[in-house]
């Protein structure tokens, strides 16, 4: 049987993965989930003791690094279908047969389309571009499905990336045609909008694509991040 292993990977998470975790159990079909795998990448607050208190999910430590993280849970995964979720990101309801539905169709990955948490005009406008298969609409935070054959054909994440390792390896999806937006909404959190500003960082996301587009190497990216981002 088709069955789903959800695998978030989370960095000081304490504040929203108990409602995240109880969300997914609560939306989804226990006949449809091999396992949830929360990977932490070495927290400093509460996470692990958070975590540790859902008696079902499974929790890896890994180095911190989104793509190693998820890495490592893809390869603890029982499950024939992955699903990497952000911690701060709640699929549809009944999101996991809505999944199961595209692969039985021969869509082997894919994701929602997003809306913020957040009534700002650019927030909407940007949510309303994801329902589109354009790969510039793409992003980690729409969530992404893959079949566990797929993902491992494909090199799994490419762990060079500290950022921007979701828009690499759903670039490449794209291009094989092999890549379906569900037309579900994934409400995702805007927090990082909030704490720098709307304009601001969505301007400094756009410098980070440019930089791509231009064949700036990974720790480019990264470190142009961290100088005006994560600070």
């Amino acid at each position: 049987m088709t069955k789903i292993s959800i695998i978030i990977p989370i960095l000081n998470e304490a504040n929203t993965i108990a409602q995240l975790l109880k969300y997914l159990i609560e939306s989804s079909s226990r006949e449809n989930i091999a396992e949830i795998i929360v990977v932490d990448g070495d927290s400093s607050d509460k996470s692990i003791e958070v975590v540790s208190q859902f008696k079902d999910i499974v929790l890896i430590n890994s180095e911190k690094g989104r793509a190693k993280q998820m890495n490592i849970g893809a390869k603890n995964a029982s499950g024939s279908i992955l699903y990497f979720l952000h911690a701060d990101s709640f699929p549809p309801k009944y999101f996991d047969q809505l999944i199961i539905e595209e692969v039985e169709n021969g869509k082997f990955s894919g994701c929602f389309k997003m809306q913020f948490d957040c009534n700002h005009w650019w927030l909407k406008l940007m949510g309303w571009f994801t329902q589109f298969s354009w790969p510039v609409c793409r992003g980690g935070d729409q969530s992404l499905f893959i079949t566990k054959k797929l993902f491992n054909e494909m090199g799994g994440y490419n762990e060079d990336y500290i950022i921007y390792e979701d828009n690499i390896l759903i670039k490449k999806l794209c291009q094989l045609k092999q890549f379906k937006v569900i037309q579900k909404n994934i409400i995702t959190s805007a927090r990082l909008y909030k704490k720098h500003g709307v304009w601001k960082l969505q301007y400094h996301f756009f410098i980070i694509h440019l930089k791509h587009l231009f064949g700036a190497s990974a720790q480019s990216l990264y470190n142009y991040y961290l100088k005006h981002i994560k600070f």
